[in-house]
């Protein structure tokens, strides 16, 4: 448990008089807008309010401490980041209330918004993604030379998650000039320290990821404030991470709903005689650094500041849902320029393997801002060797091997987003996504809705069966994320749309979840442009044509669709998806009512599969084309068998005949 010392000690040093009032001031203003919002809480005009009383020395010094165009990365109790860097509180007033003239357009609450004006990147809800965002954003500083730092903020309790780890290892490893401030007040909500961790200080976790640790007196605005103006002037010429703990303690509840109840009466005694607002306003008056009358006076502006701002918010109306706006918001508008190959342009047979590694290394030449990342890519060249050769090219600093954080890696990829460069993650396997699962489906695929920053990152997912790999090397996990508006979703099923498509998912600035089956790889070949070209995301292709019945596939599927089609001579449609997320809803309209038979075939498991989804609209949209019950076929519900045997029986094509011969008996 944390205990107070009786008072604060105040070290000027050489700063002048003009710093210590600015510092004063930077504390006066989140304390009094703080105080207004708790009694608006009570009058009902704000919904929830997250107390930072007693922890602004951090936020303020820390902010203060920093050039204006260096990015900081707050949390709930931060207010002092927001008022630091001048953001206009009659903005922040309608970000709480849930105004249009707020952050999010009423979509997100408090803190839970990024402005890039203010170089600031707000906070979700779960706490721990934002500290890898921060190594994204140093990594860019890094890539262009540019001397800046960047501050993220976490507390005692959040740093118990496992993005605490990845984004200090990361950090660490890469040598990237992040400071990472833990607020130690002592409680995650109202689990005391005790209960969290068993090691005595946070200082003692830096030298273990191998980083500087530095421990400040968290209430104290002038320690916070020379401690970190001094680590970052240093970072900036000698660039690394470092551990900053600021001891402090919280004079509220975690929010106001859940009170204090839990904290011993003896420790808001011990530290409300280290005030950070009060212990250094009595400072500067004992110094003659202030006086009364300044001292009323900058109440007085700040207060008229306060209640102009809420006039201002006051005024706006709440706002009225328009649902066109809200679906078009998910995404960063992006209009494809049409990259179609010359009519003779040279071709080459290659490999689908070959095809995506063709237009990694044509999309690295095309945009320098692009940056790999991913697990044995570098020299090695991954595990599938798509990458190989590509270091000798393009250098390590664009072609990163990552340590085994896939979680901060894909939260570094939006980081990297918010300076204006794109990123291409590669998990190993597909299935490896479930330990980033939270970046992609609440960091990427939210941002742009919620802020208008939009992730520009790219995630190769080597998927699927066939080659007996068992159940954590073998799934088709594409569903997952056809279920999470703000992504897009592409699988291609041969060499063509392997590189097409991957090309057109780089250029786009939308989160894009690329799936490439591994069983593909080196088995299918075909004809592929050697120059630059693109393929359209969400549209389909009809790769054979026939009138009695339409299989609508994609991946692998495609293939066995192909083959059986052969066997039995089948007079079908042979509709490949391409894209999961937008699917194209035209194409399967114009094959369902040319056909009036439809079977949807993949290969991952057959409840909550994509094929349910499809079978839903066709018999919303297209029911009175139908001349039979739409089949599905797909994997069995169980996980991925290992014995090749067991995984053919698994797998859906020996179920596949049998469907169709039942559909074509209607």
């Amino acid at each position: 448990m944390l205990v107070a010392t009786p008072a604060l000690q105040f070290d000027r040093k050489e700063y002048t008089q003009e710093v210590l009032l600015h510092l004063y001031q930077g504390l006066l203003k989140p304390r009094l807008i703080e105080e207004k919002m708790l009694i608006l809480l009570r009058q009902g005009k704000v919904s929830k309010w997250f107390s930072g009383i007693g922890q602004e020395a951090i936020s303020v010094g820390s902010t203060l401490a920093l050039e204006a165009d260096e990015y900081i990365l707050p949390l709930h109790r931060n207010l002092g980041v927001f008022t630091g860097r001048n953001v206009p509180l009659d903005q922040l007033f309608a970000q709480w209330q849930g105004k249009t003239t707020g952050f999010t357009k009423g979509r997100d609450r408090s803190f839970h918004f990024g402005t890039n004006e203010h170089h600031i990147v707000g906070m979700i809800s779960h706490l721990g993604p934002q500290l890898a965002v921060a190594d994204g954003i140093a990594l860019a500083d890094l890539l262009d030379k540019n001397p800046k730092v960047t501050l993220v903020y976490s507390g005692d309790g959040g740093a118990s998650e496992g993005d605490f780890h990845e984004a200090l290892n990361v950090a660490a490893v890469w040598q990237l000039p992040v400071i990472f401030m833990i607020e130690n007040n002592g409680y995650g909500l109202s689990t005391p320290s005790r209960e969290q961790f068993r090691f005595g200080s946070f200082v003692d976790k830096g030298p273990a990821y191998g980083m500087e640790a530095v421990q400040v007196d968290g209430n104290n605005v002038l320690a916070v404030y020379d401690t970190v103006r001094r680590l970052a002037e240093d970072m900036r010429q000698n660039p690394r991470p470092v551990l900053v703990e600021a001891l402090t303690f919280r004079m509220r509840g975690h929010e106001e709903a859940s009170g204090t109840k839990y904290v011993p009466q003896e420790l808001f005694e011990e530290w409300t005689k280290k005030d950070p607002v009060t212990t250094y306003e009595q400072w500067l008056l004992r110094e003659g650094i202030l006086d009364e009358e300044a001292k009323m006076r900058f109440r007085e502006t700040i207060k008229r500041e306060i209640e102009e701002g809420l006039r201002v918010a006051d005024a706006v109306p709440m706002p009225t849902a328009n649902v066109a706006e809200e679906i078009a918001d998910m995404y960063r508008p992006f209009a494809a320029p049409a990259h179609e190959p010359a009519e003779n342009a040279p071709q080459t047979d290659k490999r689908y393997v070959d095809a995506i590694s063709d237009a990694l290394r044509q999309s690295m030449e095309r945009f320098p801002e692009l940056v790999l990342m991913g697990q044995d890519i570098a020299d090695y060249g991954g595990v599938f060797k798509i990458t190989d050769g590509f270091v000798a090219q393009f250098g390590k600093e664009r072609v990163r091997n990552t340590p085994l954080c896939e979680s901060a890696i894909l939260g570094a990829g939006l980081g990297l987003s918010i300076k204006k460069k794109k990123a291409m993650v590669e998990m190993q396997f597909a299935d490896f996504v479930t330990c980033g699962f939270n970046q992609i489906v609440n960091n990427l695929a939210k941002s742009h809705y919620r802020w208008g920053q939009n992730a520009d990152v790219v995630v190769r997912m080597p998927t699927g069966a066939g080659s007996a790999a068992g159940p954590f090397h073998s799934q088709s996990n594409e569903a997952w994320f056809v279920h999470t508006p703000g992504l897009k979703v592409v699988f291609p099923s041969n060499p063509y749309d392997a590189k097409g498509l991957l090309n057109a998912a780089i250029e786009d600035p939308n989160p894009i979840m690329y799936f490439e089956h591994k069983l593909l790889y080196r088995s299918v070949s075909g004809p592929v442009p050697d120059e630059y070209y693109t393929v359209p995301i969400g549209k389909a292709k009809l790769v054979r044509e026939g009138d009695t019945l339409s299989i609508i596939t994609y991946g692998l599927g495609v293939h066995w669709a192909t083959r059986l089609a052969e066997e039995m001579d089948l007079d079908a449609d042979i509709l490949d998806l391409r894209t999961l997320l937008p699917w194209d809803e035209e194409a399967v309209r114009q094959t369902v009512e040319k056909t009036g038979r439809v079977l949807l075939l993949h290969e991952d498991t057959l409840t909550g599969g994509l094929g349910g989804e499809i079978a839903a609209w066709i018999a919303e949209h297209c029911f009175e084309h139908l001349d039979g019950p739409v089949q599905r076929v797909a994997s069995l519900d169980t996980a991925i068998p290992f014995s090749p045997p067991l995984e053919q029986a698994f797998l859906p094509q020996q179920r596949l005949r049998e469907r169709v011969e039942r559909l074509l008996a209607y």
